[in-house]
C-alpha cells in the first residue's frame, strides 16, 4: 500500500510540473519534503522565454493587409491608367545603331562595321560581330560616322532613329536605321527571391516587371517602404514608394530608367524577430536544461 501510495504521489507530482511548465501565467511552487520540513521557492516560470519566441513568430507572420498590392484599387482606377513612359537617352549609355539599305556599299560608311548581308532587311538578327556601340559622352553626344558630332541627351529611341533616318536620306535612298539601348539594365536588391542586375529587353520596364524579374517580393518584404535610387544630374535620388497604393501606377517614378535599383527592406517584424534570435535560442536552452533537471529530480 505504501508503495502504491509513493507511485501515486510521484504522479501526481509530475502533472503538477507539466501544468506549471505549460500554462505562462503561473507561478512554480515547488515543495520538498526533508525532514519533516517545508520548503516553499517562488520562481518565474522557465518557459516564458519559449512563449516569447512564439509570440514573436506570431507577430511577424503577414496578414493581408500587408502583403497585397493595389489595395484601394477598383475598375474606375483601371481605366485612368494613361501613364505614358518612353527611356531617353543619357549619359553613359551605350547605344547600337545599325544602318541597312538597298545597296550595302552605300551605306557601309554610316557603320562602325560592315552590316551583315543576311541582317540586311532582318534588323532583328544581330550577328556576333557587331558588337562595336556608340558611347554617349559626358556632354550627352556620340561621334557618328559621315554626321560627325551628334547631341543624342534627351532623345528616345524613336526620335534618334527619326533624325538619323531623316539626315542619312539626304545622301541614300531608303535607308534603313536600327537603334538599341545596350545598357539598359536595373538592379532589385532585397527581401526578393532573386536579387540581382537584370538586362533588359524592354525600354519600359515598371516597378512591378522589375520585381518580377527578381522572382517578386518575399512574405518578409516592406510594401509601403520599396526605395528606387536614381541617379540625376550625376546625383543620388531615393524616392520611397507603397506599392499598396494604386497611385503608384501614375506616379512618374513607376517606370524604371536606366541603372536604376530598386532596394526592398524587410518589414519590422522581421528586424525584431531576427535579432531576438540569439537571445531566444539562449533562453531555449537554458529552460530545457531547467526543465531535465527538474524531471530528474522527480525520479
Amino acid at each position: 500500500m505504501k508503495i502504491r501510495c509513493f507511485y501515486a504521489w510521484r504522479a501526481q507530482k509530475r502533472a503538477y510540473w507539466i501544468q506549471f511548465l505549460i500554462e505562462p501565467c503561473l507561478t512554480l511552487k515547488f515543495h520538498v519534503v526533508n525532514n519533516k520540513q517545508l520548503i516553499l521557492t517562488h520562481m518565474r516560470l522557465i518557459t516564458k522565454p519559449i512563449l516569447l519566441a512564439l509570440c514573436l513568430a506570431i507577430a511577424g507572420c503577414a496578414t493581408p493587409k500587408k502583403i497585397l498590392y493595389f489595395q484601394d484599387i477598383d475598375d474606375v482606377t483601371l481605366e485612368k491608367l494613361t501613364t505614358k513612359y518612353e527611356a531617353v537617352i543619357r549619359k553613359d549609355d551605350e547605344l547600337k545603331i545599325i544602318v541597312s539599305g538597298p545597296d550595302k556599299t552605300v551605306v557601309a560608311p554610316y557603320n562602325l562595321m560592315l552590316v551583315d548581308i543576311a541582317s540586311e532587311y532582318n534588323l532583328n538578327y544581330e550577328p556576333e560581330r557587331l558588337t562595336m556601340s556608340y558611347l554617349v559622352d559626358s556632354d550627352g553626344n556620340i561621334d557618328f560616322p559621315v554626321l560627325g558630332r551628334i547631341h543624342v541627351e534627351g532623345m528616345t529611341r524613336i526620335q534618334l532613329t527619326d533624325y538619323l533616318t531623316r539626315e542619312i536620306g539626304k545622301d541614300v535612298k531608303d535607308p534603313i536605321v536600327y537603334v538599341k539601348f545596350k545598357n539598359y539594365k536595373i538592379t532589385v536588391l532585397g527581401e526578393v527571391q532573386k536579387p540581382g542586375t537584370y538586362t533588359c529587353n524592354s525600354e519600359k520596364v515598371s516597378v512591378l516587371q522589375a520585381l518580377g524579374y527578381a522572382g517578386d517580393l518575399k512574405m518578409t518584404a516592406r510594401r509601403n517602404g520599396i526605395i528606387l535610387i536614381r541617379e540625376v544630374d550625376g546625383m543620388p535620388v531615393h524616392v520611397k514608394m507603397d506599392l499598396r497604393d494604386s497611385k503608384i501606377i501614375d506616379s512618374p517614378y513607376y517606370y524604371l530608367q536606366q541603372n536604376d535599383v530598386l532596394y526592398v527592406p524587410p518589414s519590422s517584424s522581421r528586424v525584431m524577430f531576427s535579432n531576438s534570435v540569439p537571445y531566444l535560442w539562449g533562453a531555449i536552452a537554458s529552460s530545457v536544461t531547467a526543465l531535465i533537471a527538474v524531471l530528474r529530480y522527480l525520479e
